[in-house]
């Protein structure tokens, strides 16, 4: 892709795309500090404002707030040992010993600088890496594209900690999008003879019930309000000496980050997790890790963040969401009429290239952000649960209804927001069923068009590409099959031995 700097400035530039960058990074900053809530919560909060807006515009807000609450969740992390997001369950291994000792203030700048310098890292790839994987996708056809979505059921089905319940997750996903009007055929399928159901399945009530309006059933359910945070904070500066100290474990947890967000069903808890490890092997002081050592802390905020742009390189150029953030924004950008793929690039290669060059400049502003409003972030922690989680619900509903005007919506929402909390409190996880509504008309229709074409369903393991990645599926199956069945062992062994 030939980059148009001066179109991509120009862009950029848009008062709109300027202030929803800032409504995406704050809005992201301020959910993220709020344990519980998590970046699918806040792009499902912003659904009722982004799908009035243009591309550019809808694409920098998502994008803010996925960035947003990646730094946010350090915060109560750091404070309370209570991490915002599940990104940040590595950062209060080191970040809450630090603010116990009094340095609290260094931590947050840290968290801060390490998650500007991991987002900027993963922009950068965004920018040059998608283009080429997009060029690689347009060699696909029907047969390609129903291989390529069974492997992203079969990657984020397993990603859930639990490979059984993944699929049974996907699974139901999967029956969902069965719901309706079979578009080939044109005939109604598990409709049981109602209207109500012959439009099929929104994706917005499922995001808005499965997500949101689930979190504050389980939240109120707990009837918890986090621990005041410590004021004392020390200092925020950090020595040139300790700057030189964190260099070369961010530089590790970066590459880390970029390489486990572009694999599709990874995310960011893992990253910050395998980039806090990984990070052990260079750092000066590697016996300081999970007692208050900032290298360990650079790492795991810096492996997070780099995450965020590496899981839109397979959301943007294959439509196959990194993880369960960038699965709620492949939702969102179905509603706001954004079809990802390799074809985006053709249609609409000037805004993409300004959303790349907004994606820089949002880690730069984060870091603004960040740095001039640290003690209103964290005054965040003091809001009563009472007060916030009724304000969310309102937003969930007015979300859910205002995109069509129909109280179905809200119905919808309502029904999967008890089916979200039953899945939450048995740890059923919640991503696969959103691909498996999204990818399952993406998989059924694809494998109609082969069948049609190729009057034979083996042209899916002929052709090399579709081959290849029905092969990566089979294997990804019986490698979380495997892991599932030696977790088990291993649990089994550890209960025998303390009984």
């Amino acid at each position: 892709m030939n980059y148009d700097f001066a179109a991509m400035f120009a862009g950029l530039t848009d008062p709109t795309t300027i202030g929803m960058m800032l409504v995406g990074c704050i809005g992201g900053i301020i959910i993220g500090a709020i344990p519980g809530l998590s970046g699918s919560t806040g792009i499902i909060l912003l659904l009722p404002l982004i799908y009035k807006l243009d591309m550019v515009p809808a694409l920098v807000v998502m994008a803010g707030m996925f960035c947003g609450t990646m730094y946010g969740g350090s915060l109560p992390a750091i404070l309370i040992q209570a991490p915002g997001t599940p990104s940040a369950a590595a950062t209060s291994l080191n970040g809450y010993p630090l603010a116990q000792a009094g340095k609290a203030g260094k931590a947050i700048t840290v968290a801060l600088v390490a998650s500007v310098i991991g987002g900027l890292a993963s922009g950068v790839c965004l920018m040059f890496v998608s283009p080429f994987l997009a060029r690689f996708a347009l060699k696909f056809q029907a047969p390609e594209y129903f291989a390529l979505a069974l492997f992203g059921l079969t990657l984020i089905a397993s990603s859930g900690g639990n490979f059984i319940k993944g699929l049974i997750s996907g699974f139901v996903g999967l029956l969902l999008s069965c719901i309706g009007v079979d578009v080939i055929t044109g005939s109604s399928r598990f409709t049981f003879g109602t209207t109500i159901l012959s439009g099929g399945v929104g994706v917005l009530p499922l995001l808005v019930g499965l997500f949101a309006m689930a979190q504050v059933l389980i939240d109120v359910t707990n009837r918890s309000e986090p621990p005041r945070q410590e004021k004392n904070f020390g200092s925020f500066m950090l020595s040139l000496e300790e700057w030189k100290m964190i260099l070369l474990p961010m530089l590790v947890a970066a590459v880390t980050g970029i390489v486990i967000g572009i694999a599709p069903g990874a995310g960011g808890a893992i990253a910050c997790f395998m980039g806090y490890e990984l990070s052990k092997k260079v750092a000066r002081r590697p016996d300081l890790y999970g007692k208050g050592s900032i290298e360990g802390l650079a790492a795991s905020e810096c492996a997070n963040n780099a995450t965020t742009g590496g899981a839109m390189i397979p959301l943007i150029t294959l439509g196959v969401p990194g993880d369960a953030v960038t699965a709620v924004m492949l939702g969102a950008f179905m509603l706001v009429g954004i079809k990802p793929g390799p074809t985006l690039f053709q249609e609409y290669g000037t805004e993409m290239q300004t959303f790349f060059l907004a994606f820089i400049v949002m880690q730069l502003v984060i870091l603004v952000l960040g740095g001039l409003g640290t003690r209103l972030w964290i005054k965040i922690l003091s809001i009563p649960r009472s007060i916030l989680m009724p304000a969310v619900l309102l937003f969930c509903f007015l979300g859910a209804y205002s995109l069509a005007g129909s109280t179905r919506d809200a119905v919808f929402a309502l029904a999967f927001s008890i089916l979200g909390y039953f899945m939450k409190k048995f740890q059923y996880p919640a991503p696969p069923l959103i691909l498996g509504l999204i990818l399952g008309s993406m998989a059924e229709q694809n494998l109609n068009r082969t069948l049609m074409i190729h009057q034979s369903w083996t042209v899916l393991f002929t052709r090399p590409i579709s081959a290849v990645l029905m092969i990566i599926s089979v294997f990804t199956v019986v490698w979380s099959m495997t892991e599932a069945l030696r977790t088990k062992m291993k649990e089994k062994k550890r209960n025998e031995t303390k009984s």
